[in-house]
């Protein structure tokens, strides 16, 4: 198998056919050749019937019900390539971005996920994460490509499947929306690299029109990212600001409500984080936030 095919594309997708179909084509056209799966989370617009039709050698994981950010981790598993790309349905890779990550992954044993450069529209103008990425402070290791980070843009990533399912994937908890910092955190406290290697490029094309209420999912499971991971003094004060906003805002209020609703099993499945991946973490915090 050639370092290009060693990396698999999974994309989850939900009731978005024609974005979906705009993507399959730009992936079909690598040069790579990637495997791809799709993983449906339960569309009824046709999309699997749409992937049969248009595209017969890309494969479909028919998920029963919407299990959102999820989606990724059946695919990582149903997958058998030793490195996965995630694509979502408006997003895909340049031209050789998965032969780098596949050559990065191969020379450097220890990574476990890559945070590529992302290029939003057809401008390709830098997505705003590319700058924080490239600024973090946890600067680079001997060990490891690029720079170390604590974040990434799901639709931009590259993990070693192994890494991916040590660390447990996505969480079930968050279920969508700002779900990557908590697998970023957890690939890390098992001894995971995640690092920021800009060479690895995706192109994001989302939709002009912002999604209806995504600012309070990100929010919310900003928090529980918090109570799940961090120390209970700054999971506390995340919690006092969130309510504290909530007085005149609507999405802080239902991001408090829902966070608030999910805080039993966040205690119950609280883990925190190890030393090392702590003070990480407290470097990458926001000036003035409370630990």
């Amino acid at each position: 198998m050639t370092a290009a095919r060693r990396v698999g594309v999974v994309i989850a997708t939900r009731d978005r056919r024609d974005r979906l179909a705009v993507t399959l084509s730009r992936l079909r056209e690598l040069p790579e050749r990637p495997e791809i799966l799709v993983v449906d989370n339960a569309s009824t617009d046709g999309t699997r019937e749409m992937v049969a039709r248009d595209f017969p050698g890309v494969r479909v994981l028919a998920l029963p019900v919407n299990h959102g950010a999820l989606a990724r981790n059946h695919g990582a598993r149903a997958l058998r390539t030793p490195y996965v790309a995630f694509s979502d349905d408006d997003s895909w890779w340049a031209a050789g971005a998965l032969a780098r990550a596949a050559e990065l992954f191969d020379a450097h044993p220890r990574l476990g996920l890559i945070a590529g450069r992302t290029l939003v529209g057809p401008a390709a103008h830098s997505d705003p994460l590319n700058a924080v990425l490239a600024g973090s402070p946890l600067g680079p290791a001997p060990d490891l490509p690029g720079i170390q980070v604590l974040g990434f843009l799901a639709c931009g990533a590259v993990v070693r499947r192994r890494a991916h399912l040590d660390a447990g994937g996505f969480h079930r908890l968050l279920f969508f929306g700002g779900e990557e910092t908590l697998l970023a955190y957890d690939l890390a406290a098992r001894g995971w690299g995640v690092t920021h290697c800009p060479e690895v490029v995706a192109h994001h094309h989302p939709a002009p029109s912002p999604r209806h209420g995504r600012p309070a999912l990100q929010r919310r499971n900003e928090l529980l990212t918090a109570w799940l991971r961090r120390p209970v003094p700054y999971a506390l004060a995340r919690t006092a600001a969130l309510a504290a906003e909530a007085r005149a805002d609507q999405q802080a209020r239902r991001a408090l409500r829902e966070a608030l609703a999910r805080l039993p099993s966040a205690l119950r499945e609280r883990r925190p984080l190890p030393p090392h991946v702590e003070r990480a973490a407290r470097l990458l915090q926001p000036e003035g936030a409370t630990v």
